[in-house]
């Protein structure tokens, strides 16, 4: 069964100034992060998936699939507020061979659980039984939590995987210890808590930082693999003091464009409402780079 592994950064979405996908920033942008990193993430909160129709969403997602080149697998987020964009997409996903979708529970409402069970049921029943097809567990965006046996019964009905974007170590070791297993992957849903889940058994992780500074996610999770703990806590140090200059832009997401900017790899902007971030929070951030000695 195909598992996730190493790095795989939730891309963003680059959009030019009126709001239109940019694609030639795009491209690059998928060029750039395919050397770095093990896998990529499409469509998902960091690329703005949320905001754009179902058409542009299959747009990004056959643009990325096409330049990669199958060097990298493609993991689309499919995930949206009813059932039948969410299989549309998910087909979708399926039949411009990308890897595996990967959806968070319907949003806006407060779905009861047998809600949850049925949306992604019908997702596993409209793809082929070997596409796989995780659930994005992301209770402050979807607004609820999914219970553990919701979980358990998902796994029974052919779910393949989690990515845990809980940010609560004690639920992801939850998830490891009675979910894991040859059938069903658990991968971390950020980078902040690598070194922590990789003693609990991760082997990937989703970090929205690796859209901008891949290589040190991608030596973090090397040094976490191999076992080398006192290398990878000081890397996790400094991954987590780099988030923590990422809110100088008010939001990680805003972060990563300019910070995208700021090392000249693409000058792009997030989808309104979103506003860029300003030239004072730029210059914030350089500032912060500039004291952690990284750029």
């Amino acid at each position: 069964m195909f598992k996730m592994y190493g790095v795989v950064p939730p891309m963003i979405t680059p959009f030019d100034n009126d709001g239109n996908i940019d694609i030639q920033s795009l491209e690059k942008l998928v060029v750039f992060l395919m050397e770095h990193v093990d896998g990529l993430f499409i469509c998902g909160s960091y690329g703005c998936g949320p905001l754009m129709s179902v058409d542009e969403r299959k747009q990004v997602a056959e643009i990325t699939k096409r330049a990669v080149k199958g060097k990298i697998p493609v993991i689309v987020h499919t995930g949206t507020t009813n059932t039948r964009d969410t299989v549309e997409l998910s087909r979708h996903a399926e039949s411009i061979g990308c890897d595996g979708c990967s959806a968070v529970s319907p949003y806006y409402y407060h779905h009861s659980m047998d809600n949850v069970i049925e949306f992604y049921t019908q997702i596993r029943n409209a793809v082929g039984k070997d596409f796989p097809v995780y659930v994005y567990h992301n209770p402050k965006f979807s607004g609820y939590d999914i219970h553990i046996n919701t979980f358990k019964t998902l796994k029974r009905l052919g779910i393949n995987g989690i990515k845990d974007a809980t940010f609560n170590i004690i639920e992801h070791a939850t998830y490891q210890r009675e979910l894991k297993d040859e059938h069903f992957d658990v991968v971390l849903g950020t980078e902040a808590m690598w070194l922590s889940a990789r003693v609990l058994g991760c082997e990937a992780f989703i970090p929205g930082l690796g859209n901008a500074f891949p290589e040190i996610c991608r030596q973090m999770h090397r040094e976490g693999m191999d076992n080398d703990y006192d290398k990878c806590r000081q890397t996790q140090f400094t991954v987590n003091a780099l988030r923590k200059i990422m809110y100088l832009a008010r939001s990680t997401q805003l972060a990563v464009y300019a910070m995208l900017e700021l090392r000249g790899i693409l000058k792009a902007y997030p989808r309104s409402p979103f506003i860029p971030a300003k030239q004072e929070e730029k210059e914030a951030i350089q500032k912060g780079l500039e004291e952690l000695g990284i750029s």
